[in-house]
């Protein structure tokens, strides 16, 4: 077999063209891997199925917030979208986990599920607070919007010496959001906390979000303040620079008297250096949910019933439990395509 001579001019030369990747298919594989541990990014889409009344809209947009931010914040819905246009998207996305939210008969659903094939955990939400509604119940709130660069830390609370479907449901929990190695991690992108405490005795799960915020110990608030703005304090009503500091009101430590205080293992900021001793503080910044679960399936949104399991009377066999069918799924798409989705 003879081969062509190479040369500067020789296009046929150059060997054998290889498919090669697009930047863009270059981009989104490596946006799907931890550069660090090199395991898949865990992503989400939070949507809804059926008509929603405007404060379940809003939480809808809280729990975006949440999951940022491998997850669409601005994922747009149409009605003719149905289940199987979100599997199809998601799968060339990267997108692992979905968030459902529904009202059937005006009673809120929360379904957790893994995509593509399952399994799906469905909550009956029985109480619930905003974003909003928890920074007009605090005195100072606080929700900066860098801490959303970073996904923020799982903890769960209550859920040890339970069996199924607890046990799968503490795996769901652990792997919606990327894992991360506690001897290798940044503190500084560690902002904030998803915690999920299931209460034996109610049989109900609180769904919390916090911010955690560090204050050094020692350091008066004025000169946190001057530290972390780099502006030029006012000093117009001051005899003297040392005012400033020991005005009475503002050398006040009683903040971080009763946070629980740290040694840092690395440096977070100017402030919180591995030198001195932290105090940590939780800030919720929201949502807030109370949920019940009541029905836990093997496929996507269909499948066997696995939670809760009993008999019926006639046939002996295992009924399929309690919960309300998502509107929509049974429906085939018309053209199934899955271009009606948009984000900005």
């Amino acid at each position: 077999m003879r081969y062509p001579k190479s040369g500067p001019g020789n296009r046929r030369g150059r060997g054998p063209r290889l498919p090669a990747a697009t930047p863009r298919k270059q981009q989104a594989a490596t946006a799907n891997v931890d550069q660090l541990t090199g395991a898949k990014i865990p992503k989400s889409f939070v949507f809804s199925r059926g008509k929603l009344p405007s404060t379940l809209r809003h939480l809808q947009q809280d729990l975006r917030k949440v999951m940022l931010p491998y997850t669409a914040l601005n994922l747009k819905e149409k009605k003719r979208n149905n289940l199987k246009d979100f599997v199809n998207v998601a799968g060339p996305l990267g997108v692992t986990h979905f968030l459902i939210l529904s009202n059937p008969r005006s009673l809120p659903h929360l379904r957790f599920v893994k995509s593509p094939q399952g399994p799906t955990y469905t909550f009956q939400i029985e109480e619930y607070a905003l974003a909003a509604d928890i920074a007009n119940s605090q005195k100072r709130p606080r929700c900066p919007p860098g801490i959303f660069k970073n996904s923020p830390l799982v903890v769960l609370s209550g859920f040890t010496g339970h069996g199924e479907p607890f046990k799968s449901l503490v795996g769901y929990f652990q792997h919606m959001v990327p894992a991360i190695d506690p001897n290798t991690v940044k503190l500084a992108t560690c902002q904030r906390i998803l915690l999920l405490k299931y209460d034996k005795e109610k049989e109900v799960i609180d769904f919390r979000h916090y911010f955690i915020k560090l204050q050094p110990v020692g350091v008066s608030r004025r000169i946190r303040k001057l530290m972390q703005n780099n502006q030029v304090p006012d000093l117009r009503d001051l005899k003297d620079v040392s005012d400033y500091v020991t005005k009475a009101g503002y050398g006040s430590e009683s903040e971080a008297d009763e946070a629980a205080t740290v040694s840092l293992a690395s440096d977070v900021d100017k402030l919180n250096r591995a030198s001195r001793k932290s105090a940590v503080r939780l800030q919720e910044i929201g949502p807030r949910m109370t949920m019940r679960l009541v029905k836990v399936e093997l496929g996507l949104c269909a499948g066997d019933v696995l939670y809760p399991q009993y008999v019926g009377k006639e046939s002996g066999k295992k009924g399929k439990g309690t919960g309300e069918e998502i509107e929509g799924q049974e429906a085939e798409p018309e053209d199934g395509s899955e271009d009606e989705m948009e984000e900005e």
